[in-house]
């Protein structure tokens, strides 16, 4: 075990000293790290994968926005407390017993604690934009109302634990994409599962669920696509899986095999409920009543005194011999010219309105490509704590995989994690992403059981 001294971390700055913004102490079997006090400007800092048994010295760092102690021995995380800055924090695998030094981190939007002995989750009010939150592999009983004001949480895992009920907990999670429960001991899918609508992903496997009438409350959960039962008593039971599909006609994958589409008339719920499609119908609907077009009449020819007839056109000839029947001509041609310029004008209004379907159709499906697709990653054997990002809208940096090109995977298992506060905002100066280059380097991998323990996941262990 070493202790850190002011030359040996300057030396690590390079020309930068005391003023360096980045820091990368990981693998050094550090058991002091006080000496960091004097880096005042640090924004990113790994101290993974070393002896360290407190963070205290850590206390004056209070520019810092990124930091992995990820496998070192801390009982504590105490010196913590004043990191108001701090947007991601991984202590994933050490001998934590409680997490209560986090709940005054205001702009936490990732906590990593998995593999601890944490029992207890505490209050997470004043963390409002926490949007993930990973604490599997503790012996964790119940959830409680920690989680009773966590309005902005995307992805939460608590497999691993010891988890018996889930009740009413996740009622506030309105926002949640992602949920992880796996491997502990739930007997029911509670009906306020309803409540959170926007679930996209879903792992309940190995668990003690048996009865079929807890499927129910899934056809609430309308736009999910990946469903985990499989380890359960009710996965036994061949009729589950028609069930299944027929309460939830958007799943895509059950039981981390995909799907293909049952029936007829499964394809046409998605398609006539595919907001561009509805979007789509209405302007199709609109525009035809636009384009039903009168038939022109025969102009109608007046005679009136002095062998002079007025016309619809608006002109008066004398209708004696040629001229008579030059207006005939005339009145009849007209209204084929006033047909053939609404054409043409109605054909460039459905060249625009096709356009714009088009542009519509693009937008959607970019908002897709960025809100929902990147939400599929929660089960990637390979993915590291260092593919955590934060969301464009808050990095002027690229990201480090261009998650609009991620598909769900032939064997069920979900492809990335972002962070992504759901309060929309204008970029920030000071926003942090770890996509960085040299910050990358920084941070330690976090394996994790993947849904139903079929493997490593990304983010979840």
């Amino acid at each position: 075990m070493t202790r850190l001294t002011l030359e040996q971390a300057a030396r690590e700055a390079g020309s930068d000293g005391t003023g360096a913004t980045a820091l990368n102490l990981s693998h050094r079997a550090l058991s002091d790290v006080s000496c960091l006090s004097s880096f005042n400007k640090l924004e990113r800092l790994d101290l993974g994968y070393n002896c360290l048994v407190t963070l205290e010295g850590l206390s004056s760092c209070a520019n810092l926005k990124w930091l992995s102690v990820i496998e070192n021995k801390l009982v504590s995380l105490k010196g913590v407390e004043g990191l108001s800055k701090l947007q991601v924090l991984n202590a994933g695998k050490n001998k934590l017993t409680k997490m209560d030094e986090v709940a005054s981190l205001t702009s936490l939007g990732a906590l990593i604690l998995n593999d601890n002995n944490i029992s207890s989750i505490c209050k997470l009010d004043r963390l409002q934009q926490l949007n993930t939150l990973v604490l599997s592999k503790n012996p964790i009983f119940a959830i409680g109302n920690a989680l009773a004001k966590a309005k902005s949480m995307k992805k939460l895992s608590l497999s691993h634990c010891q988890i018996e009920n889930i009740g009413s907990s996740l009622a506030a999670c309105v926002e949640l994409k992602e949920l992880r429960l796996s491997h502990n001991k739930i007997t029911t899918i509670p009906s306020d599962l309803a409540k959170n609508v926007k679930m996209l992903n879903l792992d309940l496997g190995n668990n003690l669920i048996e009865r079929s009438s807890d499927l129910e409350v899934l056809s609430e959960l309308r736009y999910l696509r990946n469903l985990n039962l499989q380890g359960n008593p009710i996965s036994e039971k061949d009729s589950h899986v028609k069930k299944v599909k027929k309460l939830v006609p958007t799943l895509r994958i059950l039981n981390a095999k995909p799907l293909e589409a049952s029936s007829k008339s499964d394809n046409r719920y998605e398609k006539e409920n595919d907001p561009v499609e509805v979007d789509r119908k209405k302007k199709d609907k609109k525009l035809q009543s636009k384009q039903q077009l009168k038939v022109p009449e025969e102009p109608e020819v007046k005679t009136v005194s002095l062998g002079v007839t007025t016309s619809a056109l608006g002109k008066s000839e004398v209708l004696d011999g040629k001229e008579r029947k030059k207006g005939r001509k005339e009145a009849k041609k007209k209204p084929e010219v006033e047909e053939h310029a609404n054409d043409s004008k109605s054909k460039r209004k459905d060249d625009v309105d096709d356009t714009g379907r088009k542009d519509k159709k693009a937008k959607r499906k970019k908002f897709v490509d960025e809100e929902d697709i990147d939400a599929e990653g929660i089960d990637n054997t390979e993915i590291s704590f260092a593919d955590l990002v934060f969301s464009k809208q808050y990095s002027s940096e690229p990201k480090l995989k261009d998650s609009s090109t991620q598909e769900v995977a032939p064997d069920g298992k979900f492809e990335d994690l972002v962070i992504d506060h759901t309060k929309k905002r204008k970029k920030s100066k000071n926003a942090v992403t770890i996509t960085d280059p040299s910050a990358l380097k920084m941070i330690s991998s976090v394996p994790d059981v993947g849904a139903g323990g079929l493997g490593l996941s990304g983010w979840d262990d």
